[in-house]
């Protein structure tokens, strides 16, 4: 069986894929040129991927909605204006965090960028700011 040497040892294929079925976080990895080359997958996805995905524009794989603050993002990124953003967003009756951060070689290139997404809700519900939402929408029911 082939293995996959890394940094801190070494992984068979099945393993690797085995390790990214049981993590809660989805992954996507975009590369320099922003093509989307692999995400996880894993079935607690929150934004549905398939293969038809693969070897797309990431822009092409988005909501039109969110395509300015993605080219600004990555421009950012590709630059080395920024390494890493993370947001909070309400989607699908969540609290859905997503996070990117920029992929650089060991001579600080960029070579793309990686998306993990995650359910956050039970971390913002606990929060101040989340106690104050659930005050809030208890007055209203």
């Amino acid at each position: 069986m082939s293995s996959i040497e890394l940094e801190t040892g070494k992984l068979t294929i099945d393993q690797l894929n085995g390790i990214f079925k049981v993590i809660p976080q989805e992954f996507d990895f975009i590369d320099e040129n922003d093509i989307v080359r692999w995400y996880s997958n894993n079935s607690m996805r929150l934004f549905d991927r398939d293969k038809s995905a693969l070897n797309k524009h990431v822009l092409d794989v988005h909501p039109g909605k969110s395509s300015s603050r993605i080219t600004k993002l990555l421009e950012q990124m590709h630059s080395g204006e920024i390494s890493q953003q993370i947001m909070v967003i309400p989607a699908k009756g969540k609290q859905i965090q997503i996070s990117f951060f920029s992929v650089r070689d060991s001579e600080n290139n960029y070579i793309g960028c990686i998306e993990v997404t995650q359910d956050v809700s039970h971390l913002v519900g606990k929060s101040k700011i989340g106690h104050f939402f659930n005050l809030i929408k208890k007055g209203f029911k």
